[in-house]
């Protein structure tokens, strides 16, 4: 059987590019829609346009693939039938015909074309009335493109007069064919050098990532889906955009790609935008008329700042399409290196429709169009018809939904008309909201007033709610208890005394005291006395405790030292004092950024304010059971311990020991049946994965707070206690304990947001998200979050400069709320209004519930006097890692670090791994590029004691537990826990594989002592072991015997 020869063209660049994006989807289409009104011929119309296929060979044209070869030949043909369909829509109303006619139009845009068969072009004569008609036009992008287009509606017209005249057009034309020979040639000849130097000058990145913050993350293998939004601009506004134009001696398309520029500059924040913008490339005369796929897309890259004005903006984009519109012919993006099929993640194009065409007494004008030749996230299409602009925003529905593309069109509207208006005022400063906008984010998003007892101080209402429920139990801890008459009396007694040792408004007692029943005394009795009281975690190193005093100036520390046999011979009436609502009610101090912690100053207006927002917020039901599991050094726990006591609950303080058991914390709830648990989420995270999980989690709330929350965690929680209501809370200490909150619906599958959200603000709190110049952000764009309102502490304890650095002025006009506070939180509003936290503009984290200054880390680290410079990083795993450039070539040992920093720091900020390297790595600007830094090899770290592998099975199945846990490949059984990265959360999850290893009774107090697996082995088998250390044995019971004892004689003597 003979081979049928087949004579065929190469494809232009565009087209083998075209050819390689599409994979036969259909949204690499180009279709219009020419509206034709007067005593119209239909068959005449047919045969006119018969007869322009017949003139240009491009619409006669077919792709074959050859054997063996990936890009297809053209393949012309010597005539083509046309395909033609009539549809009498005559018979419809109005509103019917126009459905009809989008849907019509959408169908035809999605069919597949069969590039191996001509005719490729389809034809379709909608009539609505007897003057009346649609004529609608598809053919693939490989064939036309938007001038393809209008050239066809002025050839058809042209072709209709003379077929009304029995008449052939016989003008020869260009044929596409010609122009892809010449620009295949093109790109070989002597400038094609010259100008693929100019491509590369223009420093284009090999890929460009523009992100807008409200798209989606599509998945990979996602098919490229078009929809859009059209909008038509105000004539005055058109107006002004034209006048402008002239104004700077440019065209109005200079001034829509400016705006479009900046609103994507301003939503992104980076400096460097680059767009692409559909060039039609017919400069020369001879391609006027040409049809097919001609048009391209070129870079337009601008540096912005945010101190140039909008008419600056103009002048640069006039230079650049000046420039880059010289070298188009020869720009491709394989020319800078960039080989991804998403070239140009954001589009713009500018289309002046021709007026209307007359043949005889009917005319043709070109009202509708869609061409898609370049693969897009978002793209913009102004087009001008006559005195009307219309801006229709392209999307692909993988990235975005129709809402955020309704209101970034809205935003572009708002700019647009700003920015004509004031063309020299600086973009930092255009609004992009519009007043509607603007009242929902500034105002309606922000109603949240309710009333408070704005004159009654803290313990005030505490003594109220004791008069209500003298005989409750207001205090549990352990088997020890008290109800609200025995606790009221016992702070009445301790307020007394310190009355006469001088405590008064403003003065600041230290209260050092594990969790426990005094704990709460303690609290209670300063504020009774007028004092403050100043919180501070027994397990601090002296140097931290001492820092903290020192800077409190707090000359009286309560702790189990003091003499309570004279306390308890005070009255036990409440005592009077002076203190207002405007007096200090407690001190905390947080990380600082200067190596030493700050404190903050809350008063008891604020911390009343926040115990009506959150208990109303919470809706429990009185008397309910709440579980106190956190450290009062740090406010964390204060959403709990409040509202319990001021409300007529029972206040369970949960021990050291328990609160890190999961075992016997699932036991005490099973007993006490807790109602509310505030806790941080990693820290139940690690109690989820190694308990009887649904004994832990409360009965009716659940309040997650300290650090982010995720929908894993979530989704857990509600698997093993769906009738538990969630709460994720979120504030920082400057804003007293919490200003939002976030009420996890049941079953809540679908979520708009990577994390749980933050919610929205309690009562009396304002949340305004801003940008670098203070403006408002739109919904879905990442901002500063600032809190304004009743709970806005006073300020930093004797540091003025930094508190006025934090603390700034309200300019939204809220006469109730003249201070904000900057957070450095980013966050954005989601559509439902609820705000989403995004990260940090610094380098604060949040670990387990603890806010950390890396910075004060590295000035500790900076100290030792083997450490040149160091930086510290919080990975994903939540571990803190400290990268350390030593003093010549002296390597500190890991456990000399240890020691080190143990002294100076809490345990919270102890690094989880060391790593020694010889340079830290650098950006271009000189600043560490934190992103460089290696992660930890996972080797054992060099330590002071000599590694000894394992010798026993009991030994070995430690180890392979510790490793796994701590992320070490080789762990010794002389190694210290600890200085290997072990903290207090991995602790509890060892704790609970080594009881189910050995069925046998372990506390976690036991893994704290006996931190090496050689002498926690001892412990768990003394009668295999070799004789241990008498005297080690005897100081630990001597330890633990005193504690008892002091803490014993503490409550015998109240």
């Amino acid at each position: 059987m003979p081979t049928k020869t087949v004579s065929g063209f190469q494809l232009s660049p565009l087209q083998k590019r075209l050819w390689l994006l599409q994979q036969y989807n259909s949204t690499y289409c180009t279709q219009c829609a020419i509206f034709l009104e007067g005593n119209l011929n239909p068959e005449v119309l047919k045969a006119a346009l018969q007869q322009v296929i017949n003139r240009h060979g491009i619409l006669r044209t077919s792709f074959r693939r050859l054997s063996g070869i990936k890009i297809p030949v053209m393949v012309i043909a010597d005539s083509s039938v046309l395909v033609w369909h009539e549809i009498n829509l005559s018979d419809c109303e109005p509103q019917e015909q126009e459905a009809k006619f989008e849907a019509i139009f959408q169908q035809q845009r999605r069919q597949n074309f069969d590039f191996e068969q001509d005719p490729l072009l389809s034809a379709s004569l909608l009539t609505l009335s007897l003057h009346k008609y649609i004529l609608i036009i598809s053919l693939p992008s490989l064939c036309a493109d938007t001038w393809t287009l209008k050239n066809l509606v002025a050839e058809i017209s042209y072709s209709y007069s003379a077929c009304l005249q029995s008449e052939i057009v016989s003008e020869e034309v260009v044929q596409y064919l010609q122009f892809s020979e010449w620009q295949n040639q093109l790109l070989e000849d002597e400038n094609a050098e010259i100008a693929h130097k100019y491509w590369q000058e223009q420093k284009l990145p090999s890929q460009t990532i523009l992100r807008l913050p409200f798209e989606s993350q599509a998945a990979k293998q996602t098919e490229f889906q078009l929809d859009s939004f059209r909008l038509t601009i105000a004539p005055d506004v058109t107006a002004k955009a034209a006048t402008l134009a002239r104004k700077h001696n440019t065209s109005t398309v200079v001034v829509l790609l400016a705006c479009w520029q900046t609103l994507i500059w301003r939503l992104i924040g980076e400096s460097e935008i680059i767009i692409g913008m559909a060039s039609d490339r017919r400069e020369y005369e001879e391609l006027h008329e040409v049809l097919g796929l001609i048009a391209t897309w070129i870079p337009i890259k601008s540096q912005l700042t945010p101190d140039l004005c909008f008419q600056e903006v103009l002048k640069l984009n006039e230079n650049t399409l000046t420039n880059n519109t010289e070298w188009q012919d020869y720009y491709t993006p394989e020319s800078v290196g960039n080989e991804n099929n998403l070239v140009f993640p954001i589009g713009f194009e500018f289309e002046q429709l021709p007026e209307k065409h007359f043949a005889n007494s009917v005319s043709f004008s070109l009202e509708k169009y869609y061409s898609c030749i370049e693969p897009f996230k978002v793209k913009l299409t102004c087009t001008q018809h006559g005195e009307t602009l219309n801006a229709e925003f392209y999307y692909d529905v993988n990235y975005f939904s129709p809402d955020s593309i309704q209101r970034l069109a809205g935003h572009f509207q708002t700019l647009l008309n700003h920015a004509t208006n004031n063309p020299d005022k600086k973009i930092s400063q255009l609004d992009i909201i519009s007043k509607s906008d603007r009242q929902q984010l500034l105002v309606e998003f922000n109603q949240t007033q309710i009333d408070y007892p704005k004159d009654k101080c803290i313990h005030q209402i505490f003594e109220e709610q004791v008069e209500k429920t003298p005989n409750n139990i207001a205090l549990v801890f352990e088997d020890q208890q008290l109800t609200y008459a025995e606790l009221n009396r016992k702070a009445n007694q301790l307020a007394r005394y310190l009355q006469t040792l001088g405590v008064k408004p403003e003065v600041i007692v230290g209260l050092c005291v594990e969790r426990s029943l005094e704990m709460i005394i303690g609290l209670l009795g300063i504020l009774k006395a007028g004092g403050a009281y100043l919180p501070l975690d027994p397990t601090l190193p002296k140097e931290s405790l001492d820092f903290r005093l020192q800077d409190a100036q707090a000359s009286l520390v309560i702790n189990l030292d003091t003499d309570w046999n004279i306390i308890s011979q005070y009255d036990d009436d409440n005592p009077s004092s002076e203190v207002t609502t405007e007096n200090l009610v407690y001190v905390v101090f947080t990380s600082g950024s200067t190596g030493k912690p700050k404190g903050v100053a809350i008063e008891h207006q604020q911390l009343v304010n926040y115990l009506n927002s959150i208990t109303e917020r919470l809706n429990l039901p009185t008397a309910a059971n709440f579980a106190s599991v956190s450290t009062l050094a740090a406010d964390l726990g204060n959403t709990v311990i409040f509202p319990s006591l001021c409300t007529g609950g029972t206040l369970h303080i949960i021990s050291s020991q328990r609160v890190a058991d999961s075992a016997a914390l699932a036991e005490y709830n099973r007993q006490h049946s807790i109602e509310c648990l505030k806790i941080v989420p990693s820290h139940l995270a690690s109690l989820l994965a190694s308990a009887p999980s649904q004994s832990i989690l409360p009965h009716q709330r659940l309040i997650l707070g300290g650090e982010v929350a995720t929908w894993d965690l979530i989704e857990q929680i509600q698997q093993q206690a769906p009738d538990c209501l969630i709460f994720n809370h979120y504030g920082p200490t400057e804003a007293t304990v919490g200003v939002t909150t976030f009420a996890v619906q049941n079953n809540q599958a679908s979520h708009n947001s990577k994390t749980v959200p933050l919610g929205r603000p309690l009562g009396n709190i304002q949340i305004y998200l801003l940008d670098q110049q203070l403006q408002p952000v739109p919904i879905g764009v990442p901002g500063e979050l600032y809190i304004g309102g009743a709970s806005l502490v006073r300020g930093y304890l004797n540091r003025p400069e930094l508190t006025a650095e934090r603390f700034i002025a309200n300019t939204f006009g809220n006469s109730k709320c003249d201070r904000l506070y900057k957070t450095g939180d980013l966050a954005r509003y989601l559509p439902d209004g609820n705000i989403e936290f995004i990260g940090r503009l610094d380098n604060q984290v949040k670990i387990r519930g603890f806010r950390i200054e890396l910075s004060e880390i590295e000035t500790v680290l900076c100290q030792h006097p083997e450490v040149q410079q160091a930086v510290v990083l919080l990975r994903e795993d939540k571990r803190l890692i400290a990268y350390i450039i030593p003093k010549q070539k002296q390597t500190p040992s890991v456990s000399n670090m240890h020691r080190f920093v143990r002294e100076k720091l809490p345990e919270y900020m102890m690094p989880s791994a060391f790593v020694i390297l010889k340079v830290l790595p650098l950006m271009p600007n000189g600043k560490v590029n934190r992103s460089a830094l290696p992660e930890p090899d996972g080797y054992r770290p060099e330590l002071e004691a000599t590694y000894q592998p394992p010798q026993t099975e009991i030994e070995e199945a430690i180890t392979i537990i510790w490793q796994e846990a701590l992320n070490v490949q080789k762990v010794g059984i002389n190694d210290n826990f600890f200085e290997l990265g072990g903290h207090s959360l991995l602790i509890v999850q060892i704790h609970s594989k080594l009881r189910q290893l050995f069925n046998q009774d372990l506390s976690i107090t036991d893994l704290f002592e006996h931190p090496t697996i050689s002498s926690l082995v001892k412990f768990l088998n003394p009668e295999k072991s070799e004789e241990s250390s008498l005297e080690e044995s005897h100081n630990r019971a001597k330890s633990r015997m005193n504690e008892r004892q002091l803490r014993t004689q503490f409550r015998q003597k109240l």
